[in-house]
Parts: structure tokens; sequence; C-alpha cells
């Protein structure tokens, strides 16, 4: 999911799940978004099997998934908003070191900061080994590249005006999407580069609503981060994955560790376009299947 706003690339992937209405002002999200995982679980929802045996995929699935996650946007923006439309786009990652900083709103119980900071310290070093990217969680003193923000609702137009203290230059459709995101929208991350260098992700934030509960939070920080790597679109075919609205599975999947080592292989570079990464996947996949 990504749009081209020169001076700045940017990349959104907002965890989509189906959700019931979106309550009036006021409403307790807390209460909202318990009742959203309570009808997504019934549903058959909120899955955390890495293998699932029902729910086996091909090599040629793989590549099909790949093709339409890494190398399509889900969003475009729009007089200085995101709005939905796929478009095919070049293959966008990381080329440089990522250092992790997470933070939490003011208004987080100490408790739910410490569960916080242990689920995303926990997932960095994961992805790390899968990419083998150098990535790590931030010293103190260290600029980070990548920071996961635990927000409220009423917290959020607050950090907006104060991205820039955590990135730079922040381009005004993503400090438009801090403030405003809609209630329906469970989390998303969003991906920057610069116009010299536009298929090459400089930094990321990733908005997390701190009113879900512990599971959707860890479930936000799995998808989110890894979408901020470069899998930013979704696809109603991609199964076991997390890359799928229909929020089946709620934790990276073999299949989803496959599409981020696609994503590295040495192979593949930033820019390359569709037709220069489709007769490469096959020899990939052979490999690291």
């Amino acid at each position: 999911m990504r749009w081209r706003s020169l001076p700045v690339v940017l990349a959104l992937a907002a965890c989509a799940t189906p959700v019931p209405t979106p309550p009036p002002l006021g409403f307790d999200l807390g209460a909202y978004y318990a009742a959203t995982e309570a009808e997504v679980r019934a549903q058959g929802g909120m899955r955390t099997e890495y293998e699932p045996a029902d729910a086996s995929f091909t090599k040629e699935d793989l590549a099909r998934d790949f093709m339409r996650i890494a190398l399509f946007d889900e969003y475009q923006t729009v007089n200085g908003r995101y709005l939905a439309g796929e478009s095919p786009s070049n293959l966008r990652r990381f080329e440089r070191p990522i250092r992790v900083r997470v933070v939490n709103g003011g208004s987080t119980p100490e408790a739910d900061a410490q569960h916080n900071a242990t689920a995303v310290s926990h997932y960095t070093r994961r992805l790390g080994r899968i990419t083998g990217l150098d990535m790590r969680i931030a010293n103190d003193g260290e600029r980070a590249n990548m920071v996961v923000f635990f927000l409220n609702h009423d917290e959020q137009p607050r950090v907006a005006r104060q991205l820039g203290r955590y990135v730079a230059a922040p381009p005004p459709e993503v400090t438009d999407a801090f403030a405003n995101s809609p209630v329906d929208l469970l989390c998303g991350a969003f991906s920057l580069s610069d116009a010299r260098t536009p298929d090459s992700y400089r930094a990321s934030v990733i908005l997390i609503k701190s009113e879900h509960s512990p599971a959707q939070r860890e479930a936000c920080v799995q998808e989110e981060m890894a979408q901020a790597l470069g899998l930013t679109n979704d696809s109603p075919e991609a199964r076991p994955s997390l890359f799928n609205d229909d929020g089946e599975f709620a934790a990276l999947t073999r299949h989803d560790e496959l599409l981020l080592r696609m994503l590295y292989d040495p192979r593949l570079h930033s820019g390359m376009s569709p037709a220069e990464v489709r007769p490469l996947l096959a020899g990939i996949i052979e490999d690291i299947w």
C-alpha cells in the first residue's frame, strides 16, 4: 500500500479487519474494540498457528502472493489524504540498518507499556533473523528510524504535531493520518523515502491504538512492522497469512516468513519493476523452500 508524494514517498499498511459500525463520539473505545475482537474470534479469526494443517500453499501460490503483496499499492494520496485504490508499484524495502523505538502514550498503564515494549523487542529480533537486516532496538540517545507508537484516541492529535521529533520531515499526509485516524482503522504503518531514492525506505512510523487488548496489540505489532519493511499490500488469496484483510490470522506464519525472506533476498533490490521481479521468483523460492 504505497503513495508517491514528492519530495517523499509514503507507504501505508493498515489493518482493516472487518469491524462493527464505528461507535458514536464519546463511546468507550475499549469496549468497542473488545466487541470487534470477539466478533472476529467468533468467525474463526485471530489464529496464531505458524503452519496450520488446514491452510497449505504451493510454491506457485507463494509467487502469486508476493507479486500482489510486495508489488502493488493499496492506497493513493489524493488531496493530502489516503484513499483506497490499488495499482502496480516497484519493489520497495529498507537498504539501511533499522533502529526501532517504542513510544507509549502518557495514559498507558505501566503493565501495558512493558507488554508493548517486550512484544516489539522480541519481534524486532525475529524480523532481523528472517530478513538478514541489521535491525535492533535503538539505544538510549540513538536516533531511531522505525518508531512504534501506542496511543489512545485523545493522544493521537498531540503526537501528530510532534512527529518531527521522532522522524525527519514527516509529510502532511502522515501527520493528518495520525491526527485523524478513523476509529475503525485498528492500526497502520507509514514508510517514508526521499525523492532521490524513492524506492528505498529511510524511516517508518507505526500507529497502534492502545485501547486494544494485549492480543490485538500484538497482532498489530506483527502485521504492521512486517508491512513497514515493504510487504505493504494485502491479498484475499494469501493464506495462511497476516496480509489478508479477512482477519483469520493474527501472527506471522511460515508463508509470511517466506515472503519476507523473498523481499530481502540479495537477488532483488529496491526499484525493481514487477516485470523484473517475476522471472526471479521461482529460483528464489526453490532455494528458501
